[in-house]
């Protein structure tokens, strides 16, 4: 356990020990572990019982903070107390990382495991002990903060700027293909986390966003494609137009070779997908992002349903049903897309994303 301040996030204070099991046999065939926790060095260990007052002087009526701790932290914290019949200590807040970084920083970094988490920002490798961990852990965290408090800064000229000039696709900051000059299309190198950069894409100095009418889906959702905690990639594919084609491949080719010049080696995957064969038309993937909500998941895209020539009418999900969301995309069906362009360069692929901000699901 690690106590730090509220201001500048320093350690004041510290505490950590291994525990001796009540039943040694759990423990009769540990052999030395990587992290150097020996059998030896447990059995001489205090049992839970004798450090029960420290820990619950230590967290009761504080702020909790850790990754994964609503899950996995909590619950035992919870157990060896009611092993010993004591009363658990209470927190007067909790701070999950792993719910909160997945849902501000996204899935930029992968499975979100503070191992990957570690070596995404180049900190250095998990040892899986408790202190190391937690200090870790806090400079995983403000490594996300500094590049989020970047991010926040750099778009928000960009959407004060797109929001006095709606496009005529009426949704501020979209352009729709043929409000598109290729020529003026751009991509810049921003400052990203510990001196790195990534790459953005803007049209006319202003970050480029899509407004793509009548899209036909040609692939629904996969279930078979699952992340790291079993849950389906929330993605689709549509038939894309050939004037959006010029200005995917532009986006490409300008993507590409900035990438190569900033000094990646990754390889580049395209925006279109083309197939030999007159009747594969070009088509694109879109992406519906999933953020973290406490224990539940949840998609933020705008999703939206219109009958012929009416208003569009919102649609409003209870909870994370996948094979509901996977119902709406079925092949044939035609939706209007909102989209972003989300530059990444991540396991040696690199590439970019067209994320769905918002959907307009229209009824056959």
């Amino acid at each position: 356990m690690v106590s730090v301040g509220e201001r500048k996030l320093e350690v004041l204070q510290s505490y950590s020990t291994l525990v001796r099991p009540a039943d040694l046999s759990v423990i009769a065939t540990l052999s030395v572990r990587p992290n150097g926790i020996s059998k030896d060095a447990v059995v001489s260990s205090p049992t839970f019982a004798q450090i029960a007052d420290t820990v619950y002087e230590l967290l009761h009526g504080r702020i909790w903070a850790g990754h994964n701790i609503v899950r996995f932290d909590c619950a035992r914290i919870r157990e060896a107390f009611a092993e010993i019949h004591r009363p658990p200590p209470e927190p007067k807040g909790t701070i999950d990382s792993l719910a909160l970084l997945t849902r501000r920083f996204g899935r930029r970094a992968g499975n979100m495991k503070m191992a990957t988490l570690a070596t995404y920002f180049g900190i250095g490798r998990q040892t899986h002990r408790s202190l190391d961990d937690l200090r870790m852990n806090l400079e995983v965290l403000k490594y996300c903060a500094t590049v989020l408090f970047l991010e926040s800064g750099l778009e928000a000229p960009e959407s004060s700027a797109a929001a006095g000039s709606e496009s005529s696709s009426g949704y501020a900051g979209f352009l729709e293909p043929d409000e598109v000059s290729i020529p003026s299309i751009s991509v810049v190198l921003v400052p990203f986390y510990r001196g790195t950069q990534r790459i953005q894409i803007l049209h006319k100095d202003i970050t480029l966003q899509l407004c793509c009418t009548h899209l036909k889906v040609r692939f629904g959702m996969n279930r078979k494609f699952v992340d790291y905690a079993g849950r389906p990639r929330l993605n689709f594919v549509v038939d894309t137009t050939p004037n959006l084609c010029q200005i995917l491949d532009a986006c490409d080719r300008l993507g590409q070779r900035l990438s190569v010049d900033s000094g990646s080696s990754s390889e580049w995957l395209p925006l279109v997908n083309r197939k030999d064969g007159s009747w594969n038309s070009p088509t694109m993937r879109l992406q519906i992002p999933t953020v973290a909500d406490e224990s539940n998941f949840r998609w933020v895209t705008e999703l939206y349903e219109q009958e012929s020539s009416a208003t569009p009418r919102r649609l409003v999900f209870s909870k994370f049903d996948v094979e509901e969301l996977v119902a709406l995309f079925t092949p044939g069906t035609f939706v209007d897309a909102y989209l972003s362009l989300d530059p990444y360069d991540y396991q040696q692929n690199a590439g970019i994303r067209l994320v769905a901000k918002k959907l307009i699901l229209h009824s056959n």
